[in-house]
């Protein structure tokens, strides 16, 4: 039994890069309510904040599902 290193290494980068993506996007997504709570105190209405937040978990919750359809696929 041989290991590919090469495929193995390319499996951890990607990976990798899309677990620091994804947490991204989630965060900013929170952040994005959060500013939308403090416009709206502060009399605005905080759309462009709601519709970011929308928007990243949109995002989160499609590569998600694309990760959920290449496992069962």
């Amino acid at each position: 039994m041989a290991i590919n290193w090469g495929a193995l290494g390319i499996v951890f980068v990607v990976s990798l890069v899309a677990a620091v993506v994804l947490t991204g996007l989630f965060a900013y997504g929170v952040r994005g309510l959060s500013e939308r709570v403090t416009a709206r105190a502060n009399g605005g209405t905080g759309t462009v904040q709601l519709t970011g937040a929308v928007v990243c978990f949109t995002i989160c919750a499609a590569v998600i599902g694309y990760g959920i359809y290449l496992i069962v696929a």
